[in-house]
């Protein structure tokens, strides 16, 4: 986010669900915080997945900065479905179904 590669709606998207997951982290009661949370997480791998690809610069404009801002991209890509997966074992936790 901080390269500017990507428009604002990618760091808009994933600030939002940070913020949400920070939510779900405090009250630990609420069912509802935790399952906007997963929702989130779950819709973000499909933007991001967009993202990357549509705005991935070609060889000739890819800078060492822009290189790994695309691999931390890319990494935060890779770990969304085990966030997934734990975030889905806390909502269990709390009682979900």
């Amino acid at each position: 986010c901080m390269n500017h590669i990507f428009p604002a709606s990618f760091a808009w998207g994933n600030f939002s669900v940070l913020a949400v997951g920070i939510w779900a982290i405090v009250q630990r009661d609420s069912l509802d915080a935790i399952m906007m949370f997963l929702i989130g997480l779950l819709l973000t791998v499909p933007t991001d997945i967009i993202h990357v690809s549509v705005f991935y610069p070609p060889n000739n404009l890819l800078t060492d900065e822009r290189r790994f801002s695309m691999g931390m991209a890319i990494f935060s890509l890779l770990l969304k479905p085990v966030s997934c997966y734990l975030v889905y074992r806390m909502y269990r936790e709390r009682g979900g179904e």
